[in-house]
């Protein structure tokens, strides 16, 4: 298991790509938990919003390495799902992210959608993200195998998920 330290060693050492395969259907963040009810009670979004975030996507980007990420869905979508494209999810992609939304309802496109969400970086490390079943983390993992089978995912994913903006407006 990474400790919090660990983890963000790992994550800002990346040298030209970071990827996320993201599979809950909501995440339970004590930080967030407030915006999440905002949200819900139909109040408007905070200016600074996911800020610490951004700015480090725009670092990552202006240092010349890219960031993206996979978000996996199944119809309907959860009340934290809608919360992540209203309010959390464009503000990324402003940010530089590349977000893709891979729609899972009818084809799980042979992906391993077990409920374990990854990171991997620069095409060798593998970090595994474990959750209870509520969406709260109990921690992260450095994966000491082989890492293309996630490569491969990776590839998987990415070819047949679609951009945020593509999604969105197919969902309209």
């Amino acid at each position: 298991m990474l400790s919090d330290g660990e983890w963000r060693e790992v994550f800002d050492s990346f040298q030209r790509n970071a990827w996320r395969f993201e599979v809950q259907p909501a995440y339970t963040m004590p930080k967030e938990a407030a915006n999440v009810e905002r949200f819900l009670r139909g109040e408007p979004k905070p200016v600074d919003h996911n800020s610490a975030w951004h700015a480090r996507v725009q670092g990552y980007r202006a240092e010349g390495k890219h960031i993206g990420r996979v978000r996996v869905v199944r119809r309907p979508l959860t009340n934290y799902q809608r919360y992540q494209f209203a309010w959390g999810i464009p503000g990324n992609v402003a940010a530089g992210e590349d977000i893709r939304i891979l729609d899972v309802t009818d084809n799980d496109h042979g992906l391993p959608l077990g409920g374990r969400d990854w990171w991997l970086f620069d095409d060798s490390t593998v970090v595994h993200l474990n959750y209870r079943a509520d969406g709260t983390q109990i921690g992260r993992a450095l994966h000491a195998g082989d890492p293309e089978p996630y490569r491969r995912w990776r590839q998987i994913a990415v070819s047949a998920s679609v951009p945020v903006a593509e999604y969105v407006d197919e969902s309209a």
